[in-house]
């Protein structure tokens, strides 16, 4: 059973960074293809990042580009997603995602 375990999410203050962290287990993870998602108050799921097995591979959405980076490591079975330069516009519950499937989320609140 794929099972997903985000963390890392908290209050930051517009420009702060944050790492967050999504722990897998269930499937081979070395091999998987694997996205971040988040889901904005009242609004719907959106692509946020996407990575291929060894990392060389990366994509983003227009606004993650420049300011957020995903990263894996496979040895700890961990997918990250470093949020820099951040607003309010980024608060959501951010979401690792390996076929659709994803974690509880962790939460992001951008505010001063």
């Amino acid at each position: 059973e794929v099972h997903l375990v985000e963390s890392g999410g908290g209050l930051v203050q517009p420009g702060g960074s944050l790492r967050l962290s999504c722990v897998a287990s269930g499937f081979i993870f070395s091999n998987a293809y694997m996205r971040w998602y988040r889901q904005a108050p009242g609004k719907g799921l959106q692509w946020v990042a996407s990575i291929n097995w060894d990392g060389r591979t990366t994509n983003y959405e227009d606004f993650a580009k420049g300011r957020f980076t995903i990263s894996r490591d496979n040895a700890k079975n961990t997918l990250y997603l470093q949020l820099d330069r951040l607003n309010s516009e980024d608060t959501a519950t951010y979401y690792c995602d390996y076929r659709e499937t994803r974690g509880q989320g962790t939460q992001v609140t951008v505010s001063s």
